[in-house]
């Protein structure tokens, strides 16, 4: 006896009455931080990855950052003289060095981070702002080693912490990620339609370096430009420096009353929240310009 298949019939009612998406993830970066196993997981992969074949292995994030401070400290510091004008010059310029590597390292990598992952993102359904924001953790994670030395620098100087201070610093550091973050998801969107922008993002952060406090003080662009500096501190990074060495340097003074007075500019919170919103708004708009991107990144990749 053969038997006949009954047609399943499906009643109308059962049927949720969604519109079709993809398989994918569509919550932008809220669905990156639903998913923080994956988003562990290629930051390891980042971490080791990098470190894969050395000797020496982490090692290097602490050698490398002593390096740059020692040539920057004999160089800048020792050719130009800056020792005799900036108090505590070393702690004052590596202060800025730290969070300005640490931005450039996010926007830098973040920029080629689908480039670089194009395999994962043609295969898998995944959020793609996740390689953008791992990119910006695994450079967070290189930051450690450049304040450990920075705080031993300090506390060898006789740093005097302050509540204020440590305040500025975590703002500083929440500006830098914010901005690095929206910055590297706008230009890898816009990497995977045309490569030069990865390009145009390793020349405008050569400008940074100079752009920043960091191997001038501040009190300087006040005497040469007077009213006008006040337009300086548009740049969030040389808002972010000033921040970051109102953590670090500022304590390190013989006198830090007086160092707020000649080298730090009035209102630093108030200018400090002011760029944290800009920020902000920056990552919103670059998460609508990334979504809209998005599904075409499968096929230009």
């Amino acid at each position: 006896m053969i038997r006949v298949p009954v047609p399943h019939t499906v009643d109308p009612a059962t049927v949720p009455d969604a519109p079709l998406a993809p398989p994918g993830a569509n919550g932008g970066l809220l669905d990156v931080f639903r998913r923080r196993y994956l988003l562990r997981l290629l930051v390891r992969k980042e971490i080791q990855g990098r470190y894969s074949g050395s000797f020496l292995g982490l090692f290097w994030s602490y050698v490398q950052p002593a390096v740059r401070f020692a040539m920057y400290f004999f160089v800048i510091g020792g050719i130009l003289g800056l020792h005799d004008e900036v108090e505590v010059f070393g702690v004052h310029m590596f202060a800025g060095i730290v969070f300005v590597h640490f931005f450039t390292e996010s926007f830098n990598a973040g920029t080629r981070s689908i480039i670089k992952n194009k395999a994962l993102v043609r295969k898998m359904a995944m959020p793609r702002e996740m390689f953008p924001v791992a990119s910006m953790l695994v450079s967070a994670f290189h930051v450690v080693p450049g304040l450990v030395i920075l705080t031993v620098a300090c506390v060898a100087v006789g740093w005097t912490p302050d509540l204020v201070g440590v305040m500025a610093g975590l703002l500083g550091f929440v500006i830098c990620a914010v901005l690095g973050t929206a910055l590297a998801l706008l230009f890898s969107a816009a990497n995977v339609f045309f490569r030069d922008f990865g390009n145009v993002v390793n020349t405008l952060t050569i400008f940074v370096t100079f752009s920043v406090p960091m191997i001038y003080p501040y009190s300087m662009v006040e005497q040469r430009f007077r009213d006008f500096a006040d337009y300086y501190l548009l740049n969030p990074l040389a808002e972010v420096v000033l921040l970051v060495q109102r953590c670090f340097w500022v304590g390190t003074t013989d006198d830090p009353t007086e160092t707020i007075e000649h080298h730090i500019p009035d209102h630093l919170f108030l200018i400090g929240f002011g760029h944290l919103a800009a920020a902000l708004v920056v990552l919103v708009v670059a998460q609508l310009v990334f979504t809209r991107l998005e599904n075409k990144f499968a096929e230009r990749l």
